[in-house]
């Protein structure tokens, strides 16, 4: 039987060599979008959603006009829009269709996932790859123990928090200052 403290080194593990090797270049381009768009849309599904969920809330609190895709005040996107991506294999219908449709909107699409050749690459300007396999005989990717897609969806979250931090280093933004975009009706 595993203990607690045995199951979290394995989860912080994979996460500490997953977000590691996280290209930089890869982070600063999709940083320059967000800060180019006028509004950042979200669209994935299931427990990617969520993280993804999460992230909007976050960017949110920086003051970044924020939209999940198929809430019910979605606005219009636009050319001027970002949406983001996360599908770990970039085989996912859902995210497919409705990256499809941001590009014939004309807007930025940007893909976080796994694979950079998937079928979301014909539509994804930029792409920031979390280097986690789904082949258990690659030595270039971090390789989980974790049930199904777990490592993707926290590496996911973590990366939307990473981003977050980057922005308010990037800006100088007070952190107290932050409560303002904070939901005040809890």
């Amino acid at each position: 039987m595993v203990n607690f403290k045995e199951a979290t080194d394995v989860i912080t593990s994979e996460l500490t060599s997953t977000l590691s090797n996280v290209n930089n270049d890869e982070i600063d381009n999709l940083i320059n979008q967000i800060n180019k768009a006028e509004k950042v849309f979200f669209v994935g599904v299931g427990r990617v959603l969520l993280s993804l969920q999460s992230i909007a809330k976050r960017f949110a609190h920086l003051g970044v006009q924020t939209y999940v895709v198929g809430q019910i005040t979605e606005p219009a996107m636009t050319d001027k829009d970002l949406l983001i991506v996360g599908s770990g294999s970039g085989e996912t219908a859902f995210p497919l269709i409705i990256s499809k449709k941001a590009k014939e909107l004309n807007a930025t699409v940007a893909h976080i996932g796994t694979h950079p050749t998937s079928s979301m690459s014909q539509y994804a300007d930029v792409f920031v790859r979390l280097p986690i396999s789904s082949n258990p005989n690659s030595d270039e990717e971090v390789q989980s123990h974790q049930p199904m897609k777990s490592l993707f969806e926290q590496s996911l979250l973590l990366l939307g928090d990473t981003i977050a931090l980057m922005l308010v280093r990037k800006e100088n933004i007070e952190l107290n200052s932050l409560w303002e975009y904070h939901a005040n009706l809890e």
